[in-house]
């Protein structure tokens, strides 16, 4: 079920992003980009009608595809801490240890 509601949530996701992009604004409608402006390829009122119903049709599916993505995840519970099997271990350290020094000593000699 999660994998359907998955799959509905990201063609919804695509055409948003395919439709929002298509849309012109408020001056140019779409029939100006296929060349034709005085007749329109949505009828009388344009193509700003049609696509701000699909916009908005297709923002209310992500919306409840969103809800019902996280209801439907909220089921376990469960921290992510919980789930790796790392509950009691203590993290592992390296002994600290002073750098050793290769220079040659530098003292004077006395004679």
């Amino acid at each position: 079920m999660s994998t359907l509601v998955s799959v509905i949530h990201i063609i919804t996701c695509v055409l948003i992003v395919a439709v929002v992009l298509i849309n012109s604004g408020k001056g140019a409608e779409i029939s100006a980009t296929f060349g034709g402006s005085s007749q329109t390829v949505f009828g009388s009122s344009g193509g700003a009608n049609f696509f701000s119903r699909l916009t908005f049709g297709l923002a209310f599916i992500f919306m409840v595809t969103s809800l019902v993505l996280t209801v439907m995840s909220n089921h376990s519970r469960k921290s992510v801490f919980e789930t790796t099997g790392l509950e009691g271990s203590a993290p592992i350290t390296a002994p600290i240890t002073a750098p050793v020094s290769t220079a040659p000593d530098k003292t004077p000699a006395t004679k």
